[in-house]
C-alpha cells in the first residue's frame, strides 16, 4: 500500500515563496511518475506539475511555468514543489499523486494514489 503525505503549505503574501513536500512510502517507485494538483473552492482539480521518478523530465501547467519547480529526491522518496512569485490565484489545496499507468500526466484519472492535501493561501 502506497502512502503519500504532503506538507509545507501555509499562508504567504503575494510575491512570496513556499516549498511543498510529498513523502512517499510503501513500495519502490522507479517506474512511477509523481504529480502535483490543486483544487480551489468551487473549482475542479487541476494539474500543476509532474515528474518521472526515474528521469529528469518535468511538466508544468502554463500559468506556473517559470515560477514553480518540481523536483525529487530518490533516496528520501520525496517530491518537492518549489513555488515562487506566488499569486492570489494560486490559492488552493495542493495534492500530490502517484501513478504508473499510461496516458497524459495532465489527467488526474491516471494517478493511482493521492495524498490528503495541504492548504496554500496567498494573500494580496
Amino acid at each position: 500500500q502506497v502512502q503519500l503525505v504532503e506538507s509545507g503549505g501555509g499562508l504567504v503574501q503575494a510575491g512570496g515563496s513556499l516549498r511543498l513536500y510529498c513523502a512517499a512510502s510503501g513500495r519502490t517507485f522507479s517506474t512511477f511518475y509523481m504529480g502535483w494538483f490543486r483544487q480551489a473552492p468551487g473549482k475542479e482539480r487541476e494539474f500543476v506539475a509532474a515528474i518521472h521518478w526515474s528521469s529528469s523530465n518535468t511538466y508544468y501547467r502554463d500559468s506556473v511555468k517559470g515560477r514553480f519547480t518540481i523536483s525529487r529526491d530518490n533516496a528520501q522518496n520525496t517530491v518537492y514543489l518549489q513555488m515562487n512569485s506566488l499569486k492570489p490565484e494560486d490559492t488552493a489545496v495542493y495534492y500530490c499523486a502517484m501513478g504508473s499507468k499510461g496516458g497524459s500526466l495532465y489527467n488526474p484519472r491516471i494517478y493511482d494514489y493521492w495524498g490528503q492535501g495541504t492548504q496554500v493561501t496567498v494573500s494580496s
